[in-house]
């Protein structure tokens, strides 16, 4: 294996992939789950053959492949390192308290 490889990424891997969608009244939702592969932070996955559209109503799970995009280790510790910058944006927010009239 490439050093530039572990460091910055680029390696690809094709799995099989489960879709699950549903458009109803209780649930409008689309999940594609990779399998035998665990995803890492900044690991992008895209999906082949699913479908576009499905009738409202409907729950559909079909059988795909993905190919998942490997993140090498800059780009996972720049996503990791974000994600917590981004959660600690919400504790930023505050509450003043009422002034008496």
């Amino acid at each position: 294996m490439n050093p530039l490889t572990w460091l910055l990424g680029g390696r690809t891997v094709e799995v099989p992939c489960t879709i699950d969608i549903e458009q109803s009244f209780d649930s409008l939702h689309a999940h594609a789950i990779p399998e035998g592969i665990m995803l890492r932070p900044g690991d992008r996955v895209l999906v082949h053959g699913a479908p576009e559209h499905i009738a409202y109503g409907e729950v559909r799970t079909y059988q795909a492949t993905a190919t998942v995009y490997r993140a090498g280790w800059l780009e996972r510790a720049w996503v990791e390192a974000s994600a917590i910058l981004e959660l600690t944006e919400l504790y930023h927010c505050g509450f003043e308290p009422k002034e008496a009239a």
